[in-house]
């Protein structure tokens, strides 16, 4: 898959999109203009529990290099593994066996990007099981990623773990945190998700972007309220994009800039509509006031 040489491209989650094919999500994408697709693997979109899961993906890439989409696959469906909790069982569950489901499906999601041609593989750390010290979280936490990492480094997929408010990897912070853990491996990256930028990093949005710069392998975004995790329609919240947009740019970052609206599938195609023209006007906007540094 060829990527912008000079900046990234615009992109969209299909667990926006759930009430869709998947064939149908990736048609509409490339119809309104997108370059790329955030792909969470779930029941209904190339479900990687499912049989014959290197077969559909093969069908998806076939189908994504068709239609001239670049590809991140994400990780953070809320039921895939257990219909009773969300995102459970989680890398810090308590239970060996239980983690392991996690680890092995993960593990299976990095052979799925390495086949798609990925950007980077997206996953997160679970939240921090009650009774459970922060130590020894944390240390689990380690544990759980070294077979991820060391799978990513030899499929060459960056590995790329997203700062979750109310998660034990929760911040810029922690990501740094898990990092010096593991020895800081070139594979383990970083996906920054803009809304989450103005939820709780203590600076302002464009420093937040500017300083997670080096590690960037994949953004989400969508629109936010200080101190309050929902991700909200472009508009909706408090964040002024055209800023942002340029501090990624200065970045040099060239992954997926990818709209994140998990909570809007029953109006998918008109929010991802509306997103792609609100970013090309944002992007427009950042040129006009920083023209050296925003790509065209």
């Amino acid at each position: 898959m060829t990527h912008e040489p000079h900046g990234f491209r615009l992109a969209y989650g299909t667990n926006g999109l759930t009430d869709l094919r998947l064939d149908d999500a990736l048609a509409l994408l490339a119809d309104l203009g997108y370059r790329g697709v955030a792909l969470t693997l779930d029941h209904m979109h190339l479900d990687p529990l499912a049989p014959d899961l290197a077969r559909r993906t093969a069908a998806v890439a076939a189908r994504i290099d068709q239609l001239g989409l670049a590809v991140a696959v994400e990780t953070g469906a809320r039921y895939v593994l257990d219909p009773r909790r969300k995102h459970g069982p989680s890398l810090l569950d308590p239970d060996p066996d239980a983690r392991a489901r996690r680890i092995g499906m993960l593990t299976d999601a990095v052979t799925v990007a390495a086949d798609l041609g990925a950007t980077a593989l997206h996953c997160f750390s679970g939240h921090q099981p009650a009774g459970t010290p922060e130590e020894t979280a944390w240390s689990r936490l380690a544990d759980s990623f070294t077979p991820l990492v060391n799978a990513a480094t030899a499929a060459g997929v960056p590995l790329a773990v997203e700062p979750e408010p109310g998660h034990l990897l929760a911040d810029l912070a922690g990501f740094h945190r898990l990092r010096r853990l593991l020895g800081s491996p070139e594979a383990l990256r970083l996906t920054l998700d803009i809304g989450h930028c103005r939820c709780l990093e203590p600076g302002p949005v464009p420093d937040c972007v500017t300083a997670a710069g080096p590690w960037l392998a994949h953004v989400q975004i969508e629109d936010m309220r200080r101190g309050v995790h929902e991700h909200l329609p472009f508009g909706a919240g408090e964040i002024d994009f055209p800023p942002v947009l340029a501090a990624l740019a200065t970045t040099g970052y060239a992954g997926l800039l990818s709209v994140e609206l998990p909570r809007h599938s029953h109006a998918g195609p008109q929010l991802a509509a509306e997103s792609h023209a609100f970013l090309t006007a944002a992007l427009a906007d950042a040129r006009a006031s920083r023209p050296s540094e925003v790509p065209r």
